[in-house]
């Protein structure tokens, strides 16, 4: 898996979409690409943690949490689901928490940020949607690249 998204929008720029909102990275991989699953919650992960348990070895779940920071909805315990089974990566449009831990782990981890407070248990949400934030319709099966420069999106695989 040897590529930068700078280099991919060199070679791609039409085919791309450039996600506008900025990240920040807590896995210690810092470079991760695969076929998207996505969950849309709001203060609530037990969506996420169903589909750390279910999608393929190889894809990153793409969480949309509304963008909300008042809560966290990953930390150790989902981060060690997501890299026990293999998982590319992790994008949420939201707040993690157990950073330490976290970055600990040879997973991809984006966040917005970090929120030591735990997210509600009531399993509301969707999985397997076309979710939308940073300016991307983020669509299960297409594929996703993000390094320290950034993310991309495209409908195919570029590697």
């Amino acid at each position: 898996m040897d590529f930068k998204t700078a280099d991919l929008c060199d070679e791609y720029s039409k085919e791309l979409l450039v996600c506008q909102q900025e990240f920040k990275s807590y896995g210690s991989r810092r470079k991760f690409s695969g076929p998207i699953s996505t969950v849309r919650v709001f203060e609530d992960n037990v969506l996420v943690k169903e589909a750390l348990e279910s999608i393929p070895e190889g894809n990153v779940l793409v969480v949309d949490g509304g963008g909300s920071k008042r809560c966290a909805l990953m930390g150790d315990r989902l981060g060690e689901i997501a890299h026990s089974r293999k998982l590319a990566g992790v994008i949420i449009y939201g707040c993690v928490r157990d950073t330490l831990e976290l970055g600990g782990l040879e997973t991809g981890i984006i966040a917005l940020g970090s929120n030591p407070l735990k997210s509600k248990k009531e399993g509301k949400g969707d999985r397997d949607i076309p979710v939308t934030f940073g300016g991307i319709d983020w669509k299960p099966g297409d594929f996703v690249y993000a390094d320290e420069d950034g993310v991309i999106v495209a409908s195919r695989s570029l590697l």
